[in-house]
């Protein structure tokens, strides 16, 4: 049960962690508009995937998970 607890605390650290962050505007600028990412107007209708943007989250997420596994 300590490992349980350890885990806990922290993915409650990193959680705060990246609140800090995104409370600080960091990311505001990149996210969601790097290359790769997909966007298309014509006339009145847009399209707009973030392809790339997605891409490094699904990798940000797997390489955490991973981590957390390995504790």
């Amino acid at each position: 049960m300590p490992e349980f607890g350890k885990i806990l605390v922290l993915i409650g650290l990193l959680l705060a962690a990246a609140g800090v962050l995104l409370w600080a505007g960091v990311g505001r600028g990149w996210v969601g508009h790097l290359p790769g990412d997909i966007h298309y107007t014509k006339g009145n209708s847009s399209f707009y995937f973030p392809l790339t943007t997605c891409l490094l989250a699904s990798v940000l997420l797997s390489l955490l998970l991973w981590l957390l596994r390995k504790f």
